[in-house]
């Protein structure tokens, strides 16, 4: 059960900037958002996962605006809605892409340029993931290229559970930012397919 005086008192001090009650926080919640997501996703724990991280390091940014007075586990939910709705989204546009690939009449044995544009963008993602600081990329290395789970990193590097979410978060964020500029590519890709089809 919660103490929410504790909470309250928690929440000021994020509000204040200290990440030790950010971690409190996390720990605190991480886990019951965890198994909310699940539900909402159907068992998708990939998905689980990404909400949860990328939850959190939104409840970071936008700390100074959290209602201290408000249930967190609500915000907290709802921001997490959001952002699954955001990543089912891009799922769809992803889905519709690849579509477009299969549907294309070009000879696949000469290099089109959407397969091109694929092994750039994962040639790209290793690109950027060099310009992470040390820790962040090697988090981020044995999570989405050698498939280790967070509490297996923790052990592995000594240290917390949450600092590896935090980093992998973070991570996870500056590389979304970075391959949403190819983004405008991927909808032009979109609308010449529907045109196509109509």
């Amino acid at each position: 059960m919660v103490n929410f005086t504790d909470e309250k008192h928690l929440l000021i001090d994020l509000k204040d900037g200290f990440f030790q009650a950010f971690e409190r926080l996390y720990n605190m919640y991480s886990g019951k958002l965890y198994n909310f997501i699940m539900r909402l996703s159907s068992g998708n724990q990939y998905m689980a996962e990404e909400v949860v991280q990328s939850t959190f390091i939104r409840i970071w940014e936008v700390r100074e605006k959290v209602d201290t007075n408000a249930s967190f586990i609500s915000f907290l939910c709802t921001i997490a809605k959001n952002l699954l709705m955001n990543m089912y989204q891009r799922q769809t546009v992803e889905y519709v892409y690849n579509e477009y690939l299969l549907k294309s009449s070009v000879d696949r044995d000469s290099q089109t340029e959407e397969n091109i544009d694929l092994h750039f963008l994962n040639d790209y993602i290793d690109s950027l993931a060099e310009e992470l600081p040390a820790q962040r990329k090697k988090i981020f290395i044995l999570s989405k290229r050698q498939n280790y789970t967070n509490k297996e990193i923790a052990e592995m590097m000594g240290i917390s559970e949450s600092t590896v979410a935090t980093q992998l978060s973070l991570a996870v964020k500056f590389m979304r930012e970075q391959l949403m500029k190819h983004y405008d590519k991927v909808i032009a890709l979109l609308i010449a397919f529907f045109v196509n089809e109509m």
